[in-house]
């Protein structure tokens, strides 16, 4: 076989002797708590030095979508849609879903913090974890080196790394995603299921969750047809979480599509195959005269060749089809263009091509495009979170 083809599967892991409990809990928690505090504090030295006088940093990691699971967290949801002045449909809190701000409800009441303070907490924990379990997924597919590379490039080096240590629900749908891939890996089903289950309660991509457990769930089928009942029930587990909230939703609104409802009216958020999209890129791309439209659009593109990478290099397939909806779910609707590379930061799989290679790289290669990329993508999220003027 070609050497080429021979580098582009997933490294093998020699069996290692057992590890005293000590050691063993180095190995699994050293690479995630030093990268979560590295990137912390890049995030956070940049966002301090770009925001105005008077902001405080806890102000603008919960800024934005952030409020708004403050709110829920500290007052619950609105008990009916909402209107204008003019008596026009708009948007409200519904449209968030409920995982997050219970989280921020019970750190809380544990920490007794205020309200901003315990969600931003929140998400530093989610995140440590979601690090954790990444760490382990792609030690277990790849190798170590290759797992702590992906967690640099995930907690700092991708633009709009910064948003999983703010206030939004992205670091807990991150963990439970990562949870859900691992327990599927280790055919620990029950444990896989209730990630899924969760990850549908945490946001929409959930869905990208729960497809991704159907297919681990029909691989192992055809291993042990035998033996269908629990990683089936675990399945049918994942699936419910997504359509439980939407129930609620349209029980509390009294009408069957309400949170979609809502969610066109405050976001303009629908499905559209793309269109928007690809108007959007051709429009950045030909007469785009912002640099944020321009380096919106080249990311979007960069994270399809990325994508296009990992499917020829046959990732695992459910983490393969994980990123694959991710990326869809996110290109596909008619969300704010300035909000992509924010929903693109879950996907994962897309990371997979670039930590392989730079695993494979010599040591002060990896360490010097690694620390060049970590500035870049600090310095982008803390942009903009600071100056620019829209929403991320």
């Amino acid at each position: 076989m070609p050497r080429a083809a021979l580098l582009d599967r997933p490294l093998p892991v020699p069996p290692a002797a057992p590890a005293p409990p000590a050691g063993r809990l180095r190995v699994v928690l050293g690479p995630a708590v030093a990268v979560h505090a590295g990137s912390l504090v890049a995030h956070l030295v940049l966002l301090a030095a770009m925001s105005r006088p008077g902001t405080s940093l806890v102000e603008r990691l919960t800024a934005w979508d952030g409020r708004h699971f403050v709110a829920i967290a500290a007052d619950g949801y609105p008990a009916g849609f909402t209107y204008t002045a003019d008596g026009e449909l708009t948007g409200n809190d519904l449209a968030f879903f409920p995982l997050f701000p219970l989280l921020v409800r019970a750190v809380h009441a544990v920490s007794g913090l205020g309200w901003p303070g315990a969600a931003v907490l929140t998400a530093q924990l989610a995140f440590l974890t979601a690090l954790v379990l990444v760490h382990r997924l792609v030690a277990g597919l790849y190798s170590r080196r290759a797992a702590t590379v992906t967690l640099v490039l995930l907690a700092a080096a991708q633009p709009m790394s910064l948003v999983f240590f703010m206030a939004y629900s992205e670091s807990a749908f991150l963990a439970l995603a990562a949870g859900a891939l691992l327990a599927a890996h280790r055919r620990c089903w029950a444990a896989a299921g209730a990630c899924a289950f969760l990850a549908g309660l945490t946001r929409p991509a959930g869905v990208a969750v729960v497809v991704a457990l159907a297919v681990a769930v029909l691989g192992e089928l055809r291993r042990r047809p035998e033996r269908p009942l629990r990683p089936v029930a675990a399945a049918l587990l994942g699936c419910a979480g997504t359509p439980l909230y939407l129930a609620w939703v349209a029980e509390r609104l009294g009408s069957a599509g309400a949170w979609f409802a809502v969610q066109r009216a405050g976001w303009d958020t629908r499905w559209d195959w793309g269109r928007s999209c690809g108007e959007f890129l051709l429009s950045a791309l030909r007469t785009g005269d912002g640099w944020v439209e321009v380096s919106v659009a080249v990311l979007l593109l960069a994270h399809l060749l990325a994508l296009g990478l990992a499917v020829r290099r046959s990732a695992w397939p459910p983490l393969l089809v994980y990123g694959v909806l991710v990326v869809v779910l996110t290109l596909g609707q008619s969300n704010y263009y300035h909000c992509k590379p924010r929903l693109l930061a879950p996907a994962l799989v897309v990371l997979l091509p670039v930590a392989s290679a730079l695993a494979r790289a010599r040591r002060s290669t990896r360490l010097a495009v690694l620390g060049a990329a970590a500035l870049f993508g600090c310095w982008y999220g803390a942009y903009l979170l600071t100056t620019w003027r829209y929403a991320i």
